[in-house]
């Protein structure tokens, strides 16, 4: 009973660890979705330890495994009876399965975060070609696809903005558009306000 005890917290751990390693995304994404502005950066901390965290978690993963799978000696079972005796459901392979697919899913959330933001086709714009501006936001705290996704959406909502991309690599966002509709501060609010990043500076076209 105290080993199927210890095996469920290893199972939390990993499950634990594995949304430590992630809070850095899932923040940003979760702030635009639910509307909480400024939560972006609340856990930006974290993405330095980010692989090692992963790292751990699937070392947690791969230990309990092991210890599920491994052939139960002939000394370890203190009578017959016991090989027969169904496991309850939180000590079971279906259990383990469930916990590893949702600490992978955690893992992996920055690669698939987009899906969340993705919405009904645009009504197109009319816009004179001499509105049409360019212009690089230079964004301190992005650490992921996850945030990318934010700071794009964020971007994207604001009335007057065609286009925006952005990479946390580079820390830079490129927002195309009207110029008769919206301007710098517009896009500073947008992302320092909704999502919680630092603008550190922005410049008209492309960089």
């Amino acid at each position: 009973m105290e080993d199927k005890s210890a095996s469920n917290k290893t199972l939390w751990a990993a499950l634990l660890v594995g949304t430590a390693a992630s809070l850095c995304c899932l923040t940003p994404v979760l702030g635009i979705l639910v509307g909480i502005g400024g939560i972006a950066s609340i856990f930006s901390w974290i993405e330095p330890a980010r692989p090692y965290l992963i790292a751990l978690t699937l070392g947690i993963l791969a230990f309990a495994w092991y210890k599920k799978l491994k052939p139960v000696r002939g000394g370890e079972i203190e009578c017959a009876c016991e090989t027969d005796e169904k496991p309850a459901f939180w000590h079971s392979k279906v259990f383990l399965a469930i916990i590893s697919v949702a600490a992978v899913l955690l893992l992996t959330f920055p690669s698939y975060s987009g899906i969340f933001f993705r919405s009904a086709k645009a009504t197109p714009l009319i816009i004179e070609k001499e509105n049409i501006a360019m212009a690089t936001l230079s964004i301190q705290g992005m650490t992921c696809s996850g945030c990318e996704q934010s700071v794009n959406k964020a971007l994207k909502d604001k009335p007057g903005v065609i286009e925006s991309s952005s990479d946390h690599l580079r820390g830079l966002a490129w927002v195309k558009y009207d110029k008769s509709r919206i301007g710098f501060e517009e896009f500073r609010n947008a992302v320092e306000k909704t999502v919680g990043y630092k603008v550190i500076d922005i410049q008209g076209g492309m960089k």
